[in-house]
């Protein structure tokens, strides 16, 4: 990739600021989509969730220009920007959301969930949870949300339009998936094959009797239920694009279990609330249940393609990392690719048809365990795989665990949050680009594209 020149980047400066004077001078506000300009000035910005980042401050959340990969203002009058008002404990997840313009962020440090104001560069509250979360997700109309807190054994559902907060008793429970609208929501707990949902309970609709635990106990709002169905150490739910279909991730022998899968799931038997009372005595159940050799620990849906991260047991015993593809329609896996080994935790579509794909723990697998016998292979934690060829373009060098990915839609970049530092990349040849001025003192865990067109960007719901 050919480096700007300083002649073009002042260019593209006074275009910008040509662009604001503009907008502002004909009473708006906005730069696209609606949204408001924002303080900094700044029209592509990432978010990065930075832990210990000095002595005396437990975390921040630093905003850094993704057009000129700089921490500073263009013209260097601003030497950095973050968001205001954050003081959270080691912040480890955003949810991004930027349709909305807003974000979410869990802080381990603290059980701390902040909401974000995109617009205004600003926290705008803390959610209270009861301790520390193994996961965590708001609503996109940010009146649910859901915490799983593990060593609490309860599951949390904060409903911020009664303003009240409920916990819901479930030994072990290790992690939650809710759909987009917040309208259906799965709980799983850890070492388990079982999935619980969750129910609203309407005026007048007395309790079920299967219910793991319903609460208040003498007026009960909340209720989680199992779901029918036999699954094998499941992990997570995608919720499909049209809403109708929760793929319930199977995670198999990477998890302790015995065959990785895909079950499919009908939505409309989960929904929390809807205008008649909930049925409650048939629960809905699984259409279909579709093997996935390559294993399955994360996914992210393409029109009727579903791609799928995993590992797969090697004969020697150790895992080796693939993607898979499932076609949705047929049912059926058509193809699977070597990547990265390791637990995939992050996926993001990106620019020049490209998938990324990050995860942890990746020198523990096959392709380590190679590498100590004499062969010669990439053992980072990041790949790039191309859609368009469904070839694996590059597997990264290895920096660490990568616990952050952001695509910055139409600038051909990904940043990623790898071994705790920031990197950026380029998703036309999956080069390293210049990261000297987005690195951060302290522990970068994850990375967002506050500016993305969708939702999608970095949020797995």
């Amino acid at each position: 990739m050919k480096k700007r020149s300083l002649r073009s980047l002042c260019a593209l400066s006074a275009i910008a600021c040509f662009v604001s004077v503009i907008l502002a001078g004909c009473g708006q506000s906005y730069y696209f989509a609606g949204r408001a300009l924002p303080p900094s000035g700044i029209l592509n910005r990432v978010l990065i969730a930075v832990q210990n980042p000095g002595p005396l401050t437990k975390g921040s959340l630093q905003i850094v220009d993704a057009f000129y990969d700089i921490r500073h203002s263009f013209n260097n009058k601003v030497a950095s920007f973050s968001m205001a008002g954050y003081a959270g404990g080691d912040p480890e997840t955003i949810q991004n959301m930027p349709e909305e313009q807003a974000g979410a962020v869990y802080g381990s440090g603290d059980g701390s969930f902040a909401l974000l104001n995109y617009a205004t560069e600003k926290q705008t509250t803390t959610v209270s949870l009861p301790g520390a979360s193994s996961s965590v997700f708001i609503s996109r109309d940010q009146r649910y949300v859901f915490a799983a807190n593990q060593t609490a054994h309860v599951l949390t559902v904060p409903d911020r339009a009664l303003g009240t907060s409920y916990s819901l008793n479930l030994p072990n429970v290790f992690r939650v998936s809710i759909n987009p609208s917040g309208s259906a929501a799965l709980v799983f707990v850890q070492n388990s094959n079982a999935i619980y949902r969750i129910l609203k309970l309407q005026a007048n609709q007395q309790a079920p009797s299967n219910a793991e635990d319903c609460q208040p106990q003498n007026l009960p709002v909340y209720c989680i239920l199992p779901v029918a169905g036999t699954f094998d150490q499941p992990t997570k739910a995608v919720f499909s694009a049209d809403g109708t279909t929760a793929y319930i991730l199977n995670c198999g022998p990477e998890c302790g279990g015995t065959q990785a899968s895909v079950s499919f799931l009908p939505v409309a038997g989960i929904i929390i609330q809807s205008g008649a009372p909930v049925p409650v005595g048939s629960p809905t159940a699984v259409t279909a249940t579709v093997p996935i050799p390559g294993g399955t620990t994360d996914a992210l849906e393409n029109g009727n393609l579903l791609y799928l991260a995993g590992q797969q047991l090697q004969p020697d015993g150790y895992f080796a990392g693939f993607l898979s593809i499932l076609d949705t329609n047929a049912k059926q896996v058509t193809g699977a690719y070597s990547i990265s080994d390791g637990t995939h935790l992050k996926m993001v579509f990106a620019d020049d048809n490209t998938l990324w794909v990050g995860s942890q723990l990746c020198t523990q697998g096959e392709r380590y365990h190679q590498s100590q016998n004499g062969a010669t292979v990439a053992l980072g934690c990041l790949t790039m795989f191309n859609t368009s060829t469904n070839s694996v373009t590059e597997v990264d060098s290895y920096k660490g665990d990568a616990t952050g990915v952001a695509a910055v839609i139409t600038l051909h970049k990904v940043y990623t949050a790898e071994g705790g530092q920031v990197y950026i990349y380029s998703t036309t040849d999956g080069s390293a680009l210049d990261n000297s001025q987005v690195t951060v003192v302290g522990t970068a865990y994850d990375v967002a594209y506050m500016d993305a067109p969708s939702d999608d960007d970095n949020t797995t719901y």
